[in-house]
């Protein structure tokens, strides 16, 4: 009889604020996109602040604040994140961008993992976040992403009015640090070997070997 192969698992803790994390997301599409083999990728929850205030403020004000630097050398900070997304196809607009409360968007997300649909939600949030510069941290911000990738918002509404996926997401945080993680983004395969942060595309394609190989 066939040997049934092995379906590889890759666990992604990421915050959806994290532009790190978005860079990190397509290096790992690129490195996947010549694996042969099956492959199932979970996300995990991780909030950078989970103190954070649920109504937005501008990014550039948080990171002077949170670095203790001025607006101007916090623009240059997001400026050079912006040059690592171009380098990976994203059209990052960071300036634009609002920093808030995550958690009611990784409870929608991994509320959509159950339906099959956590990687085109990320995706779609990610995309409307650090592109387009949209909100993403109340209830009805987050609607219409869950719409653009076939979710059904009366029920996305009703989940998110009560304490669902609450657990999960403080588990989450709780497993990255058990394993080792402080930040995101963290890639962790087949719970054997991890890379930690947004490496270059061949530590992903060597990881990806090492996996398949074990």
């Amino acid at each position: 009889m066939p040997v049934m192969e092995r379906e590889m698992e890759i666990e992604v803790w990421s915050d959806v604020v994290c532009p790190w994390c978005y860079i990190g997301k397509r290096r790992l599409e690129q490195a996947l996109a010549s694996h042969r083999g099956s492959v199932r990728i979970t996300h995990r929850a991780f909030q950078l602040d989970p103190s954070a205030r649920s109504e937005g403020r501008r990014t550039v004000e948080v990171l002077a604040r949170t670095y203790q630097v001025s607006p101007q050398q916090a623009s240059s900070m997001m400026a050079d994140v912006t040059a690592a997304a171009a380098a990976v196809g994203l059209a990052y607009h960071l300036e634009q961008t609002l920093s808030g409360n995550t958690r009611d968007a990784h409870r929608l997300i991994l509320w959509a993992q159950q339906q099959g649909a956590a990687q085109p939600l990320l995706e779609s949030i990610y995309a409307g976040y650090f592109t387009e510069g949209l909100p993403i941290f109340g209830v009805e911000e987050l609607m219409p992403f869950a719409t653009a990738v076939g979710l059904d918002t009366d029920q996305a509404r009703a989940m998110l009015a009560t304490d669902a996926f609450d657990t999960m997401v403080q588990q989450d945080q709780q497993l990255a640090s058990s394993l080792g993680a402080n930040g995101v983004p963290f890639f962790v395969f087949n719970r054997a070997y991890g890379i930690s942060g947004a490496q270059p595309l061949a530590v992903f394609q060597q990881t990806l070997a090492q996996a398949s190989a074990s």
